[in-house]
This record gives C-alpha cells, sequence and structure tokens, in this order.
C-alpha cells in the first residue's frame, strides 16, 4: 500500500489535446428507466480469502443463465460486467482495511453508496464495519435480483434479523437498498441524491445534510463515453449546499455575496470516493489517467493515491481516494 499527496497529472492544456476523445466508441442503445430493485433470486457461492482473515462470499451467476447472452464480461448499453466478479473489488476492499486499520477511515454510521456494484462485496465491507446505510447500485436491474441481493444475504445472513434475512432490502439494524440505472438517471431514485437535472442547485427546503458520507467504486472507468455521466453523479450525491438558496452551483464551490446576504454552497462534510480502476483499460480506453484528468481540470475534488497493486496478474492497477 502506498500513500501520496494531492494528484496533479496534467496541465489544463492538455484536456483539450484530443487524448480523451471518444467520439470512436460505437453508440449504445438508450439505457432503461432507473428503478429500485427488491425482488431476488438464489444463487450458489464460494469464498474470497481477503486479509486480516476476513472472508467474504461470492455469488456464481452465468451471463447465459441471466441475460441469454454467451459469456462475456461486456456488451455495451445492454449489460456492463456486473455479473464477473472484476479484481479491483477485491484491491478496494483491501485497501479499505488498510485505511481503516490506520485510522484513515471509519464507516461507523455512515450512508455509503457502492457504484456499479456487481457482488456488492466493497458495500459489504462497509456494513461490516457499521454503516449505517448501505445503497447498491448497477446498471442491470438483472444484476441485483441474481447476484447483488442474494450475495448480501448470504454475507449478512448473520447480522440480518431472521424476519429480514430472505429480504436484504428490508430494514435491519442498517438500511440495505438497490437501485438499477444509468448514471445519467439513476440520481432520481437515490434517496441522497441532489435530484436537480441541469445544475447542482441550493433549494430551499434541502437539508444540510443530504448526501453520502462515503461512495464506493470499482472497475467503473472503463468506458471513457460513461466517465462524464459518473462524475455527474458523484457530484450529486457528494456534493450539498448548506444554506437555502437557489441557482447557485456547487460546481465552483465559491462563496457568492448580493448586497447584504452572502450565499455559500458547500461539500457534504467528510464526503469522499474510494475508486479502484487500472491505469489503462486496453481496447476500450478508460483508465485512471483519464478519468483523473477530467478530475483535475473541474477543480471541484481532490484525488490521491491510496494503493497501487502491480502482481502481474493484470495492468497495473490502483486505489485512489477522491476528496472535496
Amino acid at each position: 500500500m502506498a500513500a501520496n499527496s494531492n494528484f496533479q497529472l496534467f496541465s489544463s492544456s492538455s484536456a483539450a489535446s484530443g487524448f480523451f476523445d471518444s467520439s470512436t466508441e460505437p453508440p449504445v442503445p438508450p439505457p432503461p428507466p432507473p428503478v429500485e430493485v427488491s425482488l431476488i433470486v438464489k444463487c450458489s457461492v464460494e469464498p474470497v480469502n481477503l486479509e486480516d482473515g476476513l472472508t467474504l462470499l461470492k455469488g456464481r451467476v452465468s451471463t447465459k443463465e441471466v441475460f441469454g447472452l454467451p459469456n462475456s464480461d461486456l456488451v455495451p448499453g445492454v449489460y456492463e460486467g456486473g455479473l464477473k466478479l472484476w479484481e479491483g473489488s477485491l484491491d478496494l476492499i483491501k485497501a479499505l482495511q488498510a485505511e481503516v486499520r490506520n485510522g484513515h477511515l471509519s464507516f461507523s454510521g455512515k450512508r455509503v453508496l457502492e457504484l456499479g456494484c456487481g457482488h456488492g462485496l466493497p458495500g459489504i465491507f462497509a456494513f461490516l464495519e457499521g454503516a449505517s446505510a448501505v445503497h447498491f447500485q448497477d446498471f442491470n436491474a438483472e444484476v441485483l435480483r441474481c447476484l447483488t441481493i442474494p450475495n448480501v444475504n448470504a454475507n449478512l445472513s448473520e447480522k440480518l434479523s431472521p424476519s429480514t434475512s430472505e429480504d436484504a432490502s428490508s430494514d435491519t439494524e442498517g438500511e440495505l437498498r438497490f437501485f438499477a440505472g444509468d448514471w445519467s438517471q439513476v440520481h432520481q431514485c437515490l434517496p441522497h441524491a441532489n435530484k436537480k437535472e441541469k445544475d447542482l442547485s441550493c433549494s430551499s427546503g434541502h437539508s444540510p445534510h443530504s448526501g453520502y458520507d462515503i461512495v464506493l467504486m470499482a472497475e467503473t472507468i472503463y468506458s471513457i463515453s460513461a466517465q462524464h455521466n459518473l462524475y455527474s453523479l458523484i457530484k450529486k450525491v457528494l456534493l450539498d449546499c448548506v444554506t437555502g438558496y437557489s441557482l447557485f452551483s456547487v460546481m465552483n464551490l465559491l462563496v457568492v455575496s448580493s448586497e447584504s446576504v452572502h450565499l455559500q454552497c458547500l461539500s457534504h462534510p467528510g464526503g469522499v470516493v474510494y475508486m479502484a480502476a487500472k491505469k489503462h483499460y486496453f481496447g476500450v480506453g478508460g483508465g485512471t489517467r483519464q478519468f483523473l484528468s477530467m478530475v483535475e481540470k473541474d477543480g471541484a475534488m481532490a484525488a490521491s493515491l491510496v494503493a497501487e497493486v502491480a502482481d502481474g496478474s493484470s495492468n497495473v492497477r490502483e486505489v485512489w481516494k477522491l476528496s472535496i
């Protein structure tokens, strides 16, 4: 595990070079509408041994069983790889274990959102560490029904009361909920997301503590064309306004003065993102460098490297922390 200072990758001029052009990616069909998912299908599980004696369970479901597709990692716009356990999920859990162990992170009482969850192992870890609410998001409702929810049940059966062990989406000692949809639309369903479509505005009825405390995501930035929607969603679920006024975007994080009234939009206190991904996704174009360049150019969040994994089993993998 390695820790670095705030990350600065490219000058502002490099973003205009066309290096991150996604025009070569083929068009995809329109996404299904966002929904909350509760119905489940049983699946078989097998153990995954992690560090510090932690063992989690992972479900086994094939794309042929669920989607009628040949075994495939990805069918853009149809199936986004949620049935496969990617290395980044395990890298992320190990990094989170180290952060907790070193006193840099606590899940106790926190509201957590896992994006592109698949098996949901990072979110499950957060729940075991005391998160008060964990919400799981995946592009495909079928992934949530056939894999995520039964996998959450299998891992958390001892923590779920007998009345809720058959349905992890019911109320327990903590809140577990599941949402399907594209990153451009799923904020409409998420309970703690800013619902504004065109800007992240303050609104008169907005709670000063709405938003998620921690966002977890692994292997979500492989597609350059989807990175903008992903980053916009992150800001919708993390950034919030303290005062009750409208039409002031938190994207600039500025203090605005108007005559005798001082209005200020601030970030949700302590809101952070932990992201596990490969440096480069060969063949699809994404990677940490492209995504972090976009984050740097936007200027609302800072990035620091938490861990780098170069075990020879795949391209170099990284875990990053994004904070306000």
